[in-house]
């Protein structure tokens, strides 16, 4: 049918359609204008099928005067004869319009049908691609739970086999009988016996001490000549006078100019002694940087302040490379530094495992089997009780920063050093501050900590006042606060400082920082000093099921600056929540994770967690909150000012601050030697 035809045809089948839809019970038909558009080819049959149809089209046609040609297509398609309908049908193919409308109607209608199961296919598709997401989500979650687990039975089992094994060696026995019977004895509970200006004289021995001797028939200085003899036999052979040409020399080794990688070693009178040997920080870590200047020679003994990795971390690589060093430490480190070498040893695993699958080594400085040497050989120094190492006598002092941490004396003949290792006066949750001896007054040297040696900081109970505060409010409103923070001091702190000040606030705890404050507790169990960490609100955080439904807390959790761990799982949930909060509790590295998302603090943001990629938005508020455990300048300069040593040499800091802190040191009279080689003069 040509264009000219179909506009011809429209007036017809205009009529038909107004006539179908004059009809009783067709309010429900379309317009005649859509009828005529949609139906055609069903009005034409109409047509064909009624003469009366056509003689009524003809008749209301007539009246509306149609144009020419109109009148002629009239004229044959309503025409009485069926015959001529039939034909004229045939003749502008409309025969057959009929069926293709049908076809085209049934096609519409099943493409529709299918657009609409094709979507509902989609979204179950979709919901099927979310639910094989999360269970994906979770089942890695789960297998990084197992594997924690895992390695936590690991560990408690390495520490167990550890501690059974150092219980069997004679000397550790003796070591550990020689510590309590040298532990000094209690103030009396009456004012003069606490006054520190009454000049009476104390009693030099434990009533244990005193009734153990009195048991075997001995005095107190035999008895304790007989262990000494067993846990030291240095201490109990002959030894040459203490004289000047003992020819003391100090030489840092690592953490000297930088934070990380501590080591100091001690010479005298052929005796070789190291004050730490920690690891550097980095991707892997490096072990102190002149290491090889204490390993060129025979070294006799390593004392080591605190455990930390940056003090502790090389300890077993030294131990596996030579069995005759002693290794010296507070009772509580020595309990810690085993966890601390353990997840180091994970972590430099896991690394070399990842730069092998690109070509790359990096070998671990130590597995379990150096870990299990060096804790055989640690022994337990209690603080204030000398212990000699070949002709150098050292005493440790506390010296607040964490638990256990350790200042050191070390006496040459007549010369004495004073090593703060990291140090700090006021009084924590965890442990008081430092406590000088009167050995340490009036030293050679002080070798000084200056991590914040360009900082002065608030007072304590203020920067805890305002982290209280800032806690309890993301929690009053319903959020969560996730506390990145290290495993070891940090940690427990904030649980300790949360469980005392929000006892309302549940505390949960993740990664490494379960096993080191289980460690905590064990550590401190029956002492003065007892903490309890977990109970109450502070428990064990239950990963990977507490990531959704822990609503309302603090989650306090390692890594401290967010380079991989659990933190990454909670940091993916925490961060995109608009009424929940994020606080960087420590110092940060500006290319570590902490330091970047603390640039850039709204967004997206993108974690990292062992190769793998996890971009979210960041709502949450990001809060830089600072409870340090090192000295600051003040507290550093009360330092040098209670020891009076006649010169005083600056260690783990940044080179600038220790350029301007030293000048401050100069003014106030303190006489400075710049951080290198030192000899007794």
């Amino acid at each position: 049918m040509t264009p000219r035809d179909r506009a011809a045809l429209e007036p017809i089948l205009r009529i038909v359609a107004e006539t179908v839809r004059s009809r009783p019970g067709a309010a429900m038909v379309p317009g005649a204008r859509r009828l005529v558009r949609e139906k055609a080819a069903w009005l034409v049959e109409l047509l064909r099928r009624s003469p009366a149809l056509r003689a009524h089209a003809a008749a209301v046609l007539a009246a509306r005067r149609p144009d020419a040609r109109t009148r002629a297509l009239a004229a044959l398609l309503l025409s009485p004869d069926d015959g001529v309908v039939d034909a004229v049908i045939t003749w502008l193919d409309l025969g057959r319009a009929p069926t293709a409308d049908r076809e085209a109607e049934r096609h519409a209608r099943r493409v529709a049908d299918l657009r609409k199961r094709l979507q509902a296919e989609r979204t179950r598709r979709a919901y099927a691609d979310e639910d094989a997401r999360r269970s994906r989500e979770l089942l890695d979650e789960m297998r990084v739970a197992k594997a924690d687990l895992e390695g936590r039975v690991a560990a408690l089992n390495q520490r167990l086999t550890i501690e059974q094994s150092r219980w069997r060696e004679p000397r550790t026995i003796a070591a550990g009988l020689l510590r309590t019977l040298e532990r000094p004895p209690s103030p009396g509970d009456d004012a003069a016996a606490r006054d520190p200006k009454n000049d009476s004289v104390a009693e030099p021995y434990t009533e244990v001490l005193r009734t153990a001797a009195a048991d075997i028939g001995r005095t107190p200085d035999e008895l304790l000549h007989v262990v000494r003899a067993i846990a030291d036999p240095a201490s109990v052979r002959p030894r040459a006078q203490a004289v000047r040409e003992l020819d003391l020399r100090i030489t840092p080794l690592g953490g000297d100019t930088q934070i990380g990688g501590s080591c100091l070693l001690v010479e005298a009178g052929g005796t070789r002694l190291l004050i730490d040997a920690g690891l550097r920080p980095g991707h892997p870590p490096q072990p102190p940087r002149d290491i090889g200047r204490a390993t060129d020679g025979p070294l006799h003994g390593v004392v080591v302040t605190h455990a930390h990795n940056d003090h502790c971390g090389y300890v077993p690589a030294l131990a596996s490379r030579d069995p005759a060093p002693r290794i010296l430490a507070t009772p509580e480190t020595v309990r810690l530094m085993p966890v601390m070498w353990a997840d180091g040893a994970k972590l430099m695993r896991d690394r070399s495992r990842g730069f092998g699958r690109w070509g790359a080594e990096a070998p671990a400085h130590y597995g379990s089997a150096e870990i299990d040497a060096a804790a055989r050989r640690c022994e337990e120094v209690p603080f204030g009780v000398p212990r000699r190492v070949g002709e150098l006598t050292v005493e440790l002092f506390p010296a607040g920063h964490i638990l256990g941490a350790a200042g050191v004396v070390v006496r040459a003949g007549e010369r004495r050093v004073v090593v703060t290792g990291d140090i700090s006066g006021f009084r924590q949750e965890s442990v008081d501050g430092y406590a000088l001896p009167d050995s340490a007054r009036d030293a050679d040297l002080l070798v000084l900590e200056s991590t914040c040696c360009g900082d002065e900081h608030d007072p304590r109970n203020l920067r805890v006042g305002d982290f209280v505060r800032e806690v309890r409010e993301v929690c009053q409103g319903g959020g969560r606060v996730l506390i990145p923070a290290f495993a070891l001091g940090r940690a427990q702190e904030i649980a300790l400082l949360l469980r005392r000040h929000l006892p309302e606030v549940p505390v949960r705890i993740d990664g490494l920082a379960v096993d080191v404050s289980t460690a905590y507790e064990m550590a401190t169990k029956g002492s003065a000093r007892s903490l309890s960490i977990f109970g109450g609100p502070v428990a064990v955080a239950e990963r990977p099921a507490e990531l959704d439904t822990f609503r309302t807390g603090v989650v306090i959790t390692t890594s401290g600056m967010l380079r991989g761990g659990p933190v990454v799982r909670w940091a993916a949930r925490i961060l995109p929540e608009p009424g929940s909060a994020l606080f960087i509790s420590g110092y940060q590295d500006e290319e570590s994770t902490g330091g970047r998302l603390l640039a850039h603090r709204n967004g997206t943001f993108t974690l990292h967690d062992h190769g793998r990629e996890v971009t979210v938005p960041v709502r949450a508020r990001i809060t830089d909150m600072r409870l340090s455990a090192h000295a600051d300048r003040r507290g550093l300069l009360d330092i040098a000012d209670e020891v009076g040593a006649h010169r005083t040499m600056l260690v783990h800091g940044a080179l600038q601050r220790q350029r301007m802190f030293r000048e401050v040191l100069r003014i106030r009279g303190h006489d400075t030697v710049e951080t290198t080689r030192w000899t007794a003069p």
